[in-house]
């Protein structure tokens, strides 16, 4: 194999929202049906600006992908790290890396092997939380990763192999009010899993970044400054505003004691349900015409909400979109 590691940065793409599928397998991962190069023209054929390669075990995999992008796709390279006991996304680490995965939470050494990838930058995510296949149930404590992947793959499926998403963000939504007291909550983020054609892009997560890099792509995941969309067919507009003072998906607004008004601008999903969410629960609900495209407000205040979250569904059902959090202070 011809070693050629893909630039860590792609010039000339300044500021802006970037949509990204952050766990990805290619013919090099158990399952995968996929090459590298074939999964580069999927990505550009669905709407993303970035993919990051997620092998079992792929320190030998990492050359294969330099050839492959250019001035429109960034690749991160990184591992999913296959433990007896639950799976992680290791994002950001280096050319040939290889983060051990021969443990489980009784050997309880999993602070060491984050730490490697913490100490170059990286990004560890705890992977499809309720994965239903042996080894896929994530059985360790979220403390010490970044973010939790809370959509894996198609929202809703009958395959007995396919992660519980409802589950998974119902435990990440439960969280967040005791998190963001403490000041330290983990963002969600949505990845398709890929392993075979067609998978790709569904979901991704959407993120806003200085550039398109690994280190500002996994700076913008880390800050929770992102959100998720099952296609580029779905946009997400999400932000709070306290008087002139304005504040979008995982920033912090300080409302000054003055009234918050919360919107949601939708386009992409027809007849669809925006709900907003707080340390109450379920506070607001709207449905959207039939042409997909609308938004939603809301008034509340600090002292009624600690934060507010948006989800986007479909009419019977399914995820569409959903943000990470606005913190109100």
């Amino acid at each position: 194999m011809t070693v050629d590691y893909p630039p860590t940065r792609v010039a000339g793409r300044g500021r802006g929202w970037y949509r990204g599928d952050c766990h990805v397998h290619s013919v090099h991962s158990h399952g995968g049906e996929l090459t590298p190069e074939q999964l580069a023209a999927a990505a550009r054929a669905a709407g993303l600006d970035f993919l990051a390669t997620t092998e079992h075990a792929p320190a030998d995999t990492h050359g294969a992908w330099g050839r492959h992008v250019g001035d429109d796709l960034l690749v991160i390279l990184g591992e999913e790290v296959t433990t007896r006991t639950g799976h992680w996304l290791a994002l950001g680490i280096r050319p040939g890396q290889l983060i051990d995965w021969r443990y489980g939470v009784r050997d309880d050494v999993i602070d060491r092997h984050l730490d490697l990838v913490k100490e170059v930058g990286g990004l560890c995510v705890a992977a499809h939380p309720y994965a239903p296949y042996l080894s896929g149930t994530f059985m360790y404590p979220y403390q010490g990763f970044d973010v939790v992947e809370v959509w894996n793959g198609p929202w809703a499926s009958d395959a007995p192999w396919h992660a519980d998403n409802e589950s998974a963000l119902a435990e990440w939504g439960r969280g967040l009010a005791a998190a963001v007291h403490r000041g330290r909550w983990r963002p969600a983020m949505g990845n398709s899993d890929t392993h075979l054609a067609g998978q790709l892009g569904i979901p991704h997560t959407v993120v806003l970044a200085d550039e398109l890099s690994t280190e500002a792509i996994l700076a913008g995941v880390r800050a929770g400054r992102s959100w998720l969309a099952e296609s580029a067919a779905v946009d997400l507009t999400f932000t709070a505003c306290a008087g002139e003072r304005t504040a979008g998906t995982g920033e912090r607004l300080e409302s000054g004691g003055t009234p918050v008004v919360v919107r949601a601008d939708v386009t992409g999903v027809p007849s669809g349900v925006v709900t907003f969410h707080t340390e109450r629960g379920t506070v607001h609900r709207a449905e959207l015409p039939d042409t997909g495209s609308g938004t939603v407000q809301w008034r509340t205040s600090q002292e009624e909400s600690a934060f507010v979250r948006t989800e986007v569904r479909h009419p019977d059902g399914p995820m569409a979109a959903l943000s990470n959090p606005i913190v109100l202070s």
